[in-house]
């Protein structure tokens, strides 16, 4: 089956169904328990007491939709084919040949370290996020832990973002996120003072100036995705305060799907040092962000984390 054109099973809204939902067929290479695990996104959470073993509902672009899967088949609660054309396979990267990621990782190099974090990670899609979120996001992330980042993240939201209608969902995490992020308007209005009391901290200046050059057209996310140098994308957004190197790279990779960025912070470098002696040539080429996500997947995994 071609990977871009899954066969779109789709189900209305009926008695039985009381959120409209799409039923994909023959989808590999994605699991949505690592997808979302992975420290990418920091707004989905499992949820329990649904007919699948495995869901997991959450906010993306404003609106609220819930995964499961039961071996390839993969179901997308609250959207119609429409929809998932045009937002959902581009944000779940159900657009891009993980079979041929794989390869192409792989004939890298013969470290049999890398073909075991291939094999251990494999499943991991790296999503197509909103630059916006992303951005302040992984600013949030700086010397945090993923629980922090969750909560400071859910705290903004529902301050400063806007209530989202979940009606239908009850059965798929409609209490797991009803707000929208919020936009660099409402940030900005809110000011540095309302930041630290939802325990964003240090960081709430450097959210506040992100908001601002945004605001003022100095930070031009349709600018960035049109330019192809990633590198270029990478100075640009490090004019933010607060944005280094590995957020920049975050940013990069999980909001503009540039493969090529390598997040390296204190985890990823050890990780390099422990297994390639402190070179990240077997790593890089196009795919070395995706490669990055399987050795990270892969570490945790050993330390049973």
């Amino acid at each position: 089956m071609d990977f871009n054109t899954y066969d779109i099973e789709y189900h209305p809204v009926s008695p039985d169904n009381p959120a409209e939902y799409i039923k994909l067929c023959g989808v590999a290479d994605f699991d949505i328990k690592k997808t979302f695990d992975c420290g990418q996104c920091f707004r989905f959470e499992p949820v329990g007491g649904t007919p699948h073993e495995i869901e997991f509902a959450g906010v993306a672009h404003g609106k609220l939709i819930s995964l499961a899967s039961e071996g390839d088949t993969l179901y997308i609660y609250n959207t119609n084919p429409d929809e998932y054309l045009r937002l959902w396979r581009r944000y779940l990267g159900l657009d891009t040949d993980y079979e041929a990621v794989c390869r192409d990782i792989l004939s890298r190099s013969d470290n049999p370290a890398l073909a075991r974090a291939v094999s251990a990670g494999r499943g991991i899609r790296i999503l197509r996020q909103d630059p916006w979120e992303t951005l302040c996001s992984f600013v949030i992330s700086q010397n945090n832990n993923i629980a922090r980042i969750k909560k400071i993240i859910s705290s903004l939201c529902k301050r400063l973002g806007e209530r989202i209608d979940c009606r239908g969902m009850e059965a798929h995490g409609g209490d797991v996120g009803q707000y929208t992020f919020p936009t660099p308007l409402a940030l900005a209005a809110a000011g540095t003072e309302v930041l630290r009391e939802l325990k964003v901290g240090f960081r709430a200046e450097y959210l506040a100036d992100a908001a601002a050059r945004v605001l003022r057209g100095e930070l031009d996310f349709d600018c960035i995705e049109s330019t192809k140098d990633t590198a270029a994308c990478a100075a640009r957004l490090k004019t933010v305060k607060g944005v280094g190197d590995k957020v920049a790279a975050c940013i990069l990779l999980f909001a503009f799907g540039r493969y090529d960025a390598f997040p390296v912070d204190v985890w990823i470098g050890r990780v390099i040092e422990k297994y390639f002696g402190g070179c990240r040539d077997a790593c890089l080429g196009p795919y070395a962000g995706i490669a990055q996500q399987y050795l990270y997947y892969y570490e945790r995994y050993l330390k049973g984390e």
